[in-house]
């Protein structure tokens, strides 16, 4: 018998995201994950997504899904599209429960609330921790957002620190909100000690979309202020894709001013060379910062650089202690505090037991958390709940 026929919840669930694969990201990560680990659990699960090539869809997916014909932005043309769609089939999720992982859909649904023909029968959010400060960037999105918050069923958020921000902008969260912590991706297997080898260049490497949010050019600053000697003993792996903006221009002229440290940028690379690039590191580094309205909330690529037995370097902004523990699986250090974080840096390159000792803590680290606990606890008894 399939896991969709035997659902304990007897209506179905429609998840409706903008991220989703071939989307890369930590929500379209999260997206995916919670879909597959609430069909394995045996919920009706079908996913509606913005439009991708049909090549690249997953036969092992043990979900249906819905390529809507729209871009997955966050603009006026894309939320336009999904209301059209929403509208369109309003009679199959008005006696369902509608699952809102990130902002892109909320800001539509915030919309087609007030339509009582419109609103789920069940409605439950995920926030992830910059779209709370977005929303509350005008008055009458934070109106609409408040609006939504008090009509949901459950509210969930990857972190303490994000459900703390959420509390403090939306009270009303608060009676409805738990955790659903982020965990591996299912296809990522926790990585057996490497033995010792002995290395010409200690390798640093920084997985995230090049963004000056994500730290990379603080990172490549606190690598070159490092003594001559020991920056070439170095080399610097960055790996990500242009964001928009000469963010990317940027760090290769940074790059460039002290060419004893090696630095390499990578672009965006696919899942399975990844795996070899993390297994050739010896230091993790991501060195995010909060700017403007934007907030590092959680953090999924620290737990994979954990899973690979890598010690991590990091901001300690948002929730990233809360997927990288100081002093045991990584080193936590204040933003804004260039020579904090060289002496980060310097302290592993020298320290090879100390790398290998966090680096042991971090494979147990990354596995403590599990998709299947964050889905049953989206959607068990959920129907005793109170309705839209």
């Amino acid at each position: 018998m399939s896991a969709l026929s035997t659902a304990p919840n007897a209506r179905p669930v429609f998840l409706i995201t903008h991220e989703f694969y071939p989307v890369r990201g930590g929500i379209a990560t999260f997206t995916e994950e919670i879909a597959r680990a609430s069909a394995s659990l045996g919920y009706d699960i079908e996913v509606w997504a913005q439009s991708a090539p049909a090549a690249v869809e997953r036969p092992d997916w043990p979900f249906r899904l819905r390529r809507l014909p729209l871009k997955g932005t966050h603009d006026l043309w894309c939320q336009a599209q999904l209301a059209r769609a929403l509208i369109r089939h309003r009679r199959e999720l008005r006696h369902a429960t509608v699952y809102l992982p990130e902002p892109g859909p909320m800001m539509t649904m915030m919309l087609l609330q007030f339509f009582h023909a419109f609103r789920p029968r069940r409605l439950v959010l995920t926030f992830h921790g910059s779209e709370i400060l977005k929303f509350t960037r005008s008055p009458l999105r934070r109106w609409l957002a408040g609006q939504l918050i008090r009509r949901a069923t459950r509210i969930s958020t990857l972190t303490h620190y994000t459900q703390e921000l959420l509390i403090a902008h939306f009270p009303a969260a608060a009676e409805k909100i738990f955790l659903t912590p982020g965990a591996l991706r299912s296809d990522f297997a926790v990585v057996p000690p490497k033995p010792a080898t002995a290395r010409k260049k200690i390798v640093i490497l920084t997985v995230g979309r090049l963004h000056p949010r994500k730290g990379q050019l603080l990172t490549l600053q606190a690598l070159q202020t490092l003594a001559p000697d020991v920056r070439s003993r170095v080399e610097y792996w960055v790996v990500g894709g242009q964001s928009k903006g000469n963010y990317e221009p940027q760090l290769r002229a940074a790059a460039a001013e002290k060419p004893d440290l090696a630095v390499r940028f990578f672009g965006n690379i696919p899942d399975e060379e990844l795996s070899d690039l993390y297994d050739r590191a010896d230091i993790f580094a991501m060195t995010s910062v909060n700017l403007e309205h934007s907030v590092e909330g959680f953090g999924l690529v620290y737990l994979e650089a954990a899973a690979h037995g890598l010690p991590v370097v990091a901001h300690d902004v948002g929730g990233v202690s809360e997927a990288v523990r100081e002093g045991v699986t990584g080193l936590l250090v204040s933003p804004h505090r260039p020579a904090q974080l060289a002496a980060a840096f310097e302290k592993l390159i020298h320290d090879e037991p100390l790398r290998r000792k966090l680096g042991a803590a971090g494979r147990d680290w990354a596995t403590r958390n599990c998709w299947k606990e964050s889905a049953a606890a989206l959607f068990s008894s959920i129907d005793a709940e109170t309705a839209l």
